[in-house]
């Protein structure tokens, strides 16, 4: 027995000793960049879809309430078919070019991209009606896993995402995406150190130097949901400076010129933070949390590449989307804003409430910024076309227009999905009451997904797309989902 209750003790001992040296997985360095392959949007021109038309979709953050909503659109998207290329009849949701995820958007956006239409039978259970936090919670207070907690290599967030892999991911990549013909899938998280965003594509991981078809979808999912002081940051080994990379040429034209090219300052901004992150001799290392933090909607990429054209227009220079007739973005807003009795007593709320409000305002600040920004931008370009074309301008001596009447010449659907969207009040006032958390009751769930619904069939903007595309079908949602 004595033997028996050492041999015990020592194997007891050896797991304590081998799960306090865990350690994060290290992200793959590349040594050239090649900018007509990996998982970026160049390389996912494959799709049999509408040249013309680019769909894009941005999943805010905002929990499980988050990934219900958005796939609640993805669902939308499913039922509606449309008069597609060579007069085809085709699915809304298979046009569909590009998917932007944030926080608890991405896992709905990662999920889609990697499973297709199989995500249809099966996420509500594996995830949407999972007790996701629950099980977390578990697993941090499991004696077990405390010394692999303590290590300095694998924290909280590395458990998140070796969870998320067991109940979601099932060990895929980035490049199981990349072997798809799906659309491209951007999810997003921040920087800590700069407040700056990194996307989870080639492009991105270009400036740092390393391979992103080989990280685990599960990391990128944590890293974008790793809400500060409840998750830790997730780590990037940083190569940046190794690979050869450069100024797209897009930008260094711009950024030479004389003077600043105003419309693409938003973009030009954004290249200062990409190339901070090619520093890899003073930043050998990146900690990544929340994508929210830098961009709760997922917009500011979308806002980019509208400047990028606008400035490339009046520049007379050729881009990506120089074929692209008309743009589509649904914003799929997911904020909620529960109502509080705070102001009714003289005592203010304590502390912790008063920095969870305190970090959540700006972002929901910003949130609303970035849309009516973009709606500001197409309104100034509807304006402008409309300028050009009443001829009120004279050309140059060069037989030229002005340069500021050189538009894009793309029509824009912007669509917004969001709770104040919806005409039902009362039901407004249910949703924004739910919290952001990682499990809702499986009732919230279905009403999320169909508000979805009702605020996409709603949408005056929706209704104007479908009308110039043609629409083939608009089915309403299943009984059990409108109820």
């Amino acid at each position: 027995m004595p033997s028996r209750r050492l041999l015990s003790l020592l194997l007891a001992l050896c797991a304590v000793v081998l799960a306090g040296c865990a350690t994060r997985p290290i992200n793959a360095p590349i040594t050239e960049v090649n900018r007509n392959s990996g998982y970026r949007f160049q390389t996912r021109q494959l799709q049999d879809n509408d040249k013309e038309t680019l769909v894009i979709l941005a999943f805010s953050g905002g929990g499980t309430r988050a990934a219900a909503f958005s796939y609640g659109v993805l669902e939308a998207l499913r039922r509606t078919e449309i008069v597609g290329p060579k007069g085809r009849t085709v699915r809304l949701l298979d046009e569909v070019d590009v998917i932007t995820g944030v926080s608890g958007g991405s896992f709905t956006a990662l999920a889609y991209g990697l499973y297709g239409d199989q995500l249809f039978d099966s996420y509500e259970q594996r995830f949407l009606k999972r007790d996701v936090q629950g099980d977390l919670l578990s697993r941090f207070l499991s004696p077990k896993n405390w010394s692999a907690l303590w290590s300095e290599g694998w924290g909280r967030s590395e458990m998140a995402a070796e969870m998320y892999d067991q109940i979601l991911f099932n060990g895929a990549t980035f490049r199981d995406l990349d072997r798809r013909d799906g659309p491209l899938i951007v999810a997003t998280a921040t920087d800590i150190s700069t407040g700056s965003r990194l996307a989870f594509t080639q492009t991105d991981f270009d400036l740092i130097c390393s391979d992103v078809d080989s990280v685990p979808l599960s990391r990128a999912a944590a890293a974008s949901s790793a809400v500060p002081l409840v998750l830790s940051p997730v780590t990037l080994n940083n190569y940046g400076g190794t690979c050869g990379w450069t100024v797209p040429g897009w930008a260094k034209a711009m950024r030479d010129r004389d003077k600043p090219m105003r419309p693409a300052g938003r973009a030009l901004q954004r290249l200062k933070e990409l190339e901070a992150f090619a520093d890899s001799k003073n930043r050998p290392y990146l900690h990544l949390v929340d994508g929210g933090l830098a961009d709760n909607l997922g917009m500011r990429s979308v806002l980019e590449a509208f400047e990028e054209l606008e400035a490339a227009q009046s520049m007379g220079r050729a881009t990506r989307l120089d074929a692209v007739k008309r743009i589509v973005v649904f914003v799929v807003n997911s904020l909620s804003v529960p109502a509080t009795d705070w102001d009714k007593s003289e005592r203010p709320p304590n502390d912790l409430v008063i920095l969870l409000k305190a970090t959540g305002v700006p972002i929901d600040r910003y949130s609303y910024e970035a849309v009516e920004l973009m709606k500001d931008i197409i309104a100034r370009w509807k304006t402008l076309r409309s300028l050009r074309e009443s001829r009120v301008f004279q050309v140059g001596a060069s037989g030229n227009l002005p340069a500021a009447l050189n538009v894009p010449d793309i029509e824009v659907y912007p669509i917004d999905v969001s709770f104040e969207a919806l005409q039902d009040k009362k039901e407004v006032a249910y949703l924004n009451d739910l919290p952001t958390s990682f499990v809702l009751p499986d009732e919230a769930v279905d009403r999320l997904r169909a508000a979805a619904q009702k605020i996409i069939d709603q949408s005056p903007e929706f209704q104007r797309l479908l009308k110039d595309v043609g629409v083939h079908r608009v089915p309403r949602p299943p009984a059990s989902a409108a109820n």
